[in-house]
């Protein structure tokens, strides 16, 4: 009989834009395959690379994912939660994700979709249109934010 590999405990640290049009829309890109929840909306962020700052990090990833360049106005907030086991369908171990939001202003670049990326489009979105939409647990925390403005 084998003995079960033991669960590892791994922690992710992201970086996320928060960023208003001038019109109030939100800016959102769209996850996909393999992310685990791909289909779903987001902010546009991602992990934090190995000695990078989070600054620079949502700056990086902002126009990785939207062609966007931006400033960092401000943090917005922090926000964690752990899964214990694997996902729904998957496998995987006990997993921490830390997600830093900043308010991100745009300053450039021309919004265009993320190619062969974790994400697979970027557009802007009314808040009504949110509500029409599927979007990653994190939105709970953005509507308070943007309630909070």
């Amino acid at each position: 009989m084998s003995e079960a590999e033991p669960t590892r405990q791994v922690t992710r640290v992201a970086a996320y834009a928060l960023c208003l049009d001038d019109d109030g829309r939100i800016l959102l890109t769209r996850l996909t395959y393999p992310e685990i929840k791909a289909g779903h909306w987001t902010l546009p962020g991602g992990g934090i690379d190995f000695g990078e700052s989070p600054t620079e990090a949502v700056l990086r990833e902002l126009t990785e994912e939207t062609g966007l360049t931006g400033a960092v106005e401000s943090l917005a907030g922090v926000e964690s939660w752990v899964r214990r086991g694997p996902p729904p369908g998957g496998i995987g171990d006990d997993f921490h994700a830390i997600q830093i939001l900043y308010r991100v202003r745009v300053t450039g670049g021309t919004l265009t979709d993320e190619v062969e990326g974790s994400t697979d489009a970027a557009a802007w979105f009314t808040r009504a249109e949110l509500a029409q939409l599927q979007v990653v647990e994190l939105f709970d925390s953005v509507l308070k934010l943007l309630d909070d403005r």
